[in-house]
């Protein structure tokens, strides 16, 4: 067993070290969950990984859904079953999510249910910054917000018996810093049922007026919800994770989620203690009781809350509605964009107090140049051997450099950098078809040259490609979608989708992405392997000169697993030399290929092979015109 597997099937209670997710899903398995469903996205990814490693021995059902939407339905009526439930997702995914998200406020639960999602402050890995609790508020969902991987684990449990006390839903909110932070946890016992890993059996009563939202019935669960919200916040008075600090001063901060980390650094920085603080980890709704009492006698408060200024706009709202005399500010000072450190909290504090910003603050900004100076530009690419690469160099060889690249979320977003330059359009998960589409219907297309060409990964098909390639039929695009397909979910650590036929408990049903295509009517199907770039070349060409919508699957798996697979087993792979005798110094491998592992000699004008990079793809060999390039060890026999 692995080190995190002993820990998760442990129940011995002691003290380890975990990242913030792996302790959410140690939480989830201690508060006895009996299904957990999610698709992969960082910061979450590691909660879904981490269940998925002890289905068996636990008898938790975990599944990779096909996309957040699908992963909350199911979720979701296992909790009207009576099993505890648990989605997981990043903030991006809860907008497929969101309608769903919507009902199940009306519909409401029988067993405890959370929705774990993780937000992305200075969007680390994802394309846009958005704050959950907005969804919250609008949505009527609790939210709540741990601030260490200790409090992640306990809170989980908390959660499971606030949901299920009330029958709601209530998110469960992250951000990259918690969910990444290692730290110690306390272990607490596991349930009997994880311990012998017993399936557990649901029971489903229907409830036509509860189960059915139709406009009849919603209208009736409009005001329940809102009665419910407010039962939800008295208990919120007793919530072990909320509590007020120095009750006596009349300067306070009130510091929501990993916030109150941030602001108990700067004030040890500052050597401020003279301040009162409210550590909030109940974003919405807020305790109005507890509030009140940070609140009295207090003549100026500091909201700190990461991105968008949620508690601030509900502090500021009790405040007038209650005519307390207390100056409220928050984000005037502290940043609404990317992330918080103590630095800026520093900052904020220290401009709130009126007071001169302390020494460390410069130290901190000095050695962030200094850094910044000295490092060499490292800018992202793909990894050497990437099956994408050679797909990217084809579609330029194959097709004008006029036409249009819609791209997708995933590894092959990297296809925008020089020297491929193949993206010319990055929006959604799916939206490369779409968005092609589109495109096919807005520009001239007499202009027969430029062609579209959308490119997306095979786990992005499956989540959101499905649709808009049925749309992009329905609808006579004459467009060319190249499915990148690496097998895997690569970018989010290789989890299994539908195109794998790989489940975390046992083996499911290989959906093959040509068969899809076909039974959607797409128009010319076919499949290449990218290692083999001459015929993938034709085939993009043969595809681009065919009317309506062509689907070529450019499958080969993804290059870190065929490495890793040969390192376990002790084989050898190919790797490639440049003979300095045929290469002419034409710089084709460097400014048109981009392989990480080939370098320039600026003394002696040639190309060079790292050989601790090279994988042994062999597609440098391929796209030289001077067969500079060869195998170092011919014994090695590719496939």
């Amino acid at each position: 067993m692995t080190r995190l597997k002993d820990i998760l099937l442990s129940n011995e209670e002691k003290k380890v070290i975990l990242l913030g997710n792996e302790a959410i899903a140690r939480g989830a398995l201690e508060a006895g969950v009996g299904v957990v469903t999610g698709y992969p996205g960082t910061p979450s990814t590691e909660v879904l990984d981490s269940l998925a490693s002890v289905t068996r021995e636990t008898g938790v059902y975990v599944e990779y859904s096909v996309n957040e939407k699908a992963a909350f339905e199911s979720a979701l009526a296992a909790a009207w079953a009576r099993i505890r439930s648990m989605t997981i997702m990043k903030h991006v995914g809860l907008n497929v999510a969101a309608d769903p998200l919507l009902s199940s406020v009306g519909t409401g639960v029988n067993a405890g249910f959370i929705i774990m999602v993780a937000d992305d402050p200075s969007m680390w890995s994802s394309q846009n910054e958005q704050d959950t609790r907005y969804y919250a508020l609008f949505s009527n969902v609790p939210v709540v917000e741990p601030v260490s991987p200790q409090e992640a684990k306990d809170m989980v449990m908390e959660v499971f018996n606030l949901s299920e006390k009330h029958g709601h839903p209530i998110i469960l909110r992250t951000t990259t810093r918690v969910s990444h932070m290692l730290g110690d946890v306390m272990l607490g016992p596991l349930p009997e049922d994880i311990i012998k890993g017993n399936i557990r059996t649901g029971d489903f009563q229907k409830d036509i007026p509860r189960y059915t939202v139709i406009p009849a019935h919603a209208r009736k669960m409009r005001p329940k919800i809102l009665e419910k919200i407010e039962r939800i916040r008295e208990d919120l008075e007793d919530w072990p994770f909320n509590w007020i600090e120095n009750p006596e001063e009349k300067t306070g901060i009130l510091a929501s989620g990993i916030s109150y980390a941030y602001v108990k650094e700067a004030l040890e920085k500052t050597g401020l203690h003279n301040i009162k603080i409210l550590k909030l980890s109940t974003p919405f709704p807020i305790p109005q009781k507890t509030l009140k009492e940070f609140l009295e006698d207090t003549k100026k408060v500091l909201i700190v809350e990461e991105l968008e200024p949620i508690v601030e706009s509900q502090v500021k709202q009790f405040v007038y509605d209650h005519g307390y005399d207390v100056e409220v500010v928050g984000k005037k000072l502290v940043p609404r964009i990317y992330e918080l450190s103590t630095t800026k909290v520093l900052r904020a504090v220290s401009l709130f107090m009126g007071k001169p910003m302390s020494s460390y603050v410069d130290k901190i900004l000095e050695r962030k140049k200094s850094l910044e100076k000295d490092l060499p530009p490292r800018p992202p690419t793909l990894c050497p051997a990437c099956p994408h690469r050679n797909t990217f160099f084809a579609i330029r060889k194959a097709v004008s450099p006029r036409s249009i690249f819609p791209s997708d979320i995933g590894c092959y977003s990297l296809g925008l950098m020089p020297p491929l330059k193949t993206v010319d359009t990055i929006i959604d998960m799916g939206a490369s078809i779409s968005n092609a589409h589109g495109l096919d219907k807005a520009i001239n297309r007499k202009e027969k040259k430029k062609m579209i060409v959308a490119t997306i990964g095979d786990s992005t098909f499956f989540h959101t490609g499905i649709p808009a390639l049925a749309n992009a039929i329905y609808n006579n695009s004459n467009i060319v979608v190249v499915v990148l397909d690496n097998r895997v979910t690569a970018m989010t650590g290789h989890q299994p989708h539908p195109g794998t036929g790989i489940t975390p408990s046992s083996n499911g049903k290989e959906i093959r992405i040509e068969d899809v295509a076909k039974a959607l009517g797409a128009n010319y199907v076919r499949v290449v392997d990218p290692y083999n770039i001459r015929e993938t070349i034709q085939t993009i060409k043969e595809a681009s000169e065919s009317p309506g919508v062509s689907v070529v699957i450019a499958r080969r798996a993804c290059s870190l697993i065929e490495v890793s697979k040969k390192r376990r087993k002790g084989e050898k792979w190919p790797i490639y030399q440049v003979n300095p005798e045929k290469c002419t110094g034409c710089k084709i491998c460097i400014n048109a290929y981009g392989c990480p592992a080939i370098h320039w000699d600026d003394e002696n004008k040639k190309a060079y092979v790292d050989t601790q990079l090279c994988w042994g793809c062999g597609g440098c060999a391929q796209i030289c015109p001077y067969d500079a390039f060869y195998i170092t060890n011919p014994e090695v026999i590719q496939e």
